[in-house]
Order: C-alpha cells, then sequence, then structure tokens
C-alpha cells in the first residue's frame, strides 16, 4: 500500500515538474549529487559506475537542451551570445565525456578528467542558472515553458529508452571500441581546428 502510494505522489510531482526549467534545474541537482559522491569515494568500481552515470545523464541533458531548449531561447530572446556560449560549453563537456567514457580508474587522469568535468558543469549550470542567465532571460521572454518542459521529458525518455534505460543506467563496457574511436576523432577535430 505505501510503495502505491509513494508510487502515485512520485507520478503527480514529475507531472507538476514538467516547467522546461524545473526539469532541467532537477537534471543539475541529480548529477551534481553523483559528483559529490565520485569525489568521496575511493572505490574503483564505484567511481567507474557513477562515471557512467554522470556521461550518460550529461549526454541525454545536453542533448535535449540543443535539440529543444536552445533553440526556442535563442528564437525568443535573440540572445545569440548566451546560447553561443552555452553550446561551446556543451561541446567542451562532451570531448571530455567521450574521453572519459573510454577510459576509467586504471587510468592515471580518470579522477583528474572526472573532476575536470565537475568544474566545467559547475561553471555552465551556474551560467544558466544565476539572476541574469539563460533560465531568467527565458522566464522574462514569456516563453511557454510548461509546453517544452512537455518536449524535453518526452526526449529524455526516449533518448533513456534508446540507451537501453533510465537515467545513467546503459552499460559503456559493451561499446567501449566505438567510444574510443568516437574520443579520438573528436580530439582530432578539436586538435585540428586549433592549429
Amino acid at each position: 500500500m505505501r510503495k502505491a502510494k509513494r508510487g502515485a505522489t512520485a507520478k503527480r510531482r514529475s507531472a507538476k515538474s514538467q516547467d522546461a526549467i524545473a526539469l532541467l534545474k532537477a537534471d543539475h541537482r541529480q548529477v551534481e549529487e553523483w559528483f559529490e559522491q565520485f569525489e568521496s569515494t575511493r572505490s574503483s568500481s564505484r567511481k567507474s559506475d557513477l562515471a557512467q552515470k554522470i556521461c550518460a545523464a550529461l549526454k541525454t541533458h545536453t542533448m535535449i537542451e540543443e535539440e529543444i531548449f536552445y533553440p526556442a531561447f535563442l528564437e525568443a530572446t535573440e540572445e545569440e551570445d548566451i546560447h553561443h556560449e552555452a553550446e561551446v560549453e556543451h561541446d567542451g563537456a562532451k570531448k571530455l565525456i567521450a574521453v572519459i567514457e573510454a577510459s576509467g580508474p586504471d587510468d592515471d587522469y580518470f579522477d583528474a578528467r572526472v573532476t575536470v568535468l565537475s568544474e566545467m558543469i559547475k561553471h555552465h549550470v551556474k551560467e544558466e542558472e544565476q539572476r541574469d542567465g539563460m533560465f531568467a532571460k527565458a522566464r522574462a521572454a514569456g516563453m511557454d515553458l510548461n509546453a517544452l518542459g512537455e518536449q524535453l521529458a518526452a526526449r529524455k525518455a526516449e533518448i533513456e529508452g534508446e540507451a537501453g534505460g533510465g537515467m545513467g543506467t546503459r552499460s559503456r563496457r559493451s561499446s567501449g571500441a566505438g567510444a574510443g574511436r568516437r574520443a579520438m576523432e573528436l580530439l582530432g577535430k578539436g586538435a585540428r581546428s586549433a592549429h
């Protein structure tokens, strides 16, 4: 009886949190929690599991922002500088995520990479959530955040379904070689464009 009641409460809560900004902030809080757990654990297997969850969640989050929220934000506000900076920050995070996914706790730089990713994400979240940031400007522009929230939630569920489960549950071991190749491609592009 209690489980059923809790499940119904959770469904009502998720139905109420369809506001796009609430959904995106909930993702931010979840990833922050996993980063904190990563920092406090000494277990290699726990670090590996947390890194996989963090990377999967961030990939989903960046995808739904880039596909749905950012274009709507740009159209409603015409704030190109904020939009472009957010896109560039996503690009940097995605490159580091690919490298993290292609490695593991036995890599000497694994912890450092996850720590740097954490710092990048903290900066990005601050930029989006600060008083004059993207989320505040989205609210001020009168964007239909409820409709956007529904679109974000639907796309997020679709992505997570394709990945084989809920937020961050997909195993990366099965696609390690592909992820490694992809990471090298991304790093190669970054190196070439820097010259």
